[in-house]
């Protein structure tokens, strides 16, 4: 059986495993030291004190995660997203990353973001294929904006519309993460994720985000 749901403390540890190779000898991220389990929690705390950070768990391993953070800090960008999928080596082209961004929009939409902005450590063609897919458009690059493993380093940046993807344009109405998604830190919506359907069976609080979500179910990130 495979499943969505939110990340927990119990998942840092494979968290690491599964984030350290594109840390290690890799451009794809642009950090230098992997981090271990106790800073992946970390960091899964911080990021869900606002936004999503999914799980896609098979037969009891977690094969992938997604989540989404701040854009910049700055109030006026409060309606954008920075987003991120990582997938374990051994589930890759399994349409586990599909159904993880799948499942994060649904929940961004839920909330109200307008947009989610993606970077990609290039060259990377499958990564920005797979964006592509996903709703994403290119909107630049980074010439040099990094120096890793003996060389430069260019990004490709990449934006998906809130009306295209994550929902309908609106005026701008956030619903913070413990009330859109009725509380992430409650075990209550952690069952209801895990329960047949995924982040369909969640109790969200508007009837138009239920559409956005069926659909979305334990199925989408099977092998």
């Amino acid at each position: 059986m495979s499943l969505i749901r939110l990340a927990t403390a119990a998942d840092g540890g494979r968290l690491a495993e599964i984030y350290a190779p594109a840390v290690v000898d890799s451009g794809i991220s642009f950090e230098v030291d992997p981090p271990d389990a106790a800073e992946m929690v970390r960091r899964v705390g911080y990021v869900t004190e606002r936004t999503p950070w999914l799980v896609c768990e098979h037969r009891g391993v977690v094969a992938g995660y997604a989540y989404a953070s701040r854009h910049r800090e700055r109030a006026a960008y409060d309606w954008s997203v920075e987003v991120s999928a990582y997938v374990g080596a051994e589930h890759h082209r399994a349409g586990v990353a599909r159904a993880l961004y799948t499942s994060l929009f649904a929940a961004l939409a839920v909330q109200g973001f307008h947009n989610a902005y993606a970077g990609v450590a290039l060259p990377n063609d499958a990564s920005i294929a797979f964006h592509k897919a996903m709703g994403f458009t290119p909107v630049g690059t980074y010439r040099q904006v990094g120096y890793k493993a003996g060389r430069w380093r260019d990004t490709g940046r990449l934006d998906v519309r809130h009306a295209n993807v994550l929902g309908a344009d609106a005026t701008p109405a956030l619903t913070a993460l413990p009330e859109g998604l009725a509380a992430c830190a409650t075990m209550d919506v952690r069952d209801a994720l895990a329960a047949p359907g995924g982040l369909a069976g969640a109790n969200v609080a508007r009837s138009a985000a239920r559409d956005a979500l069926e659909g979305i179910t334990d199925a989408d990130c099977r092998d």
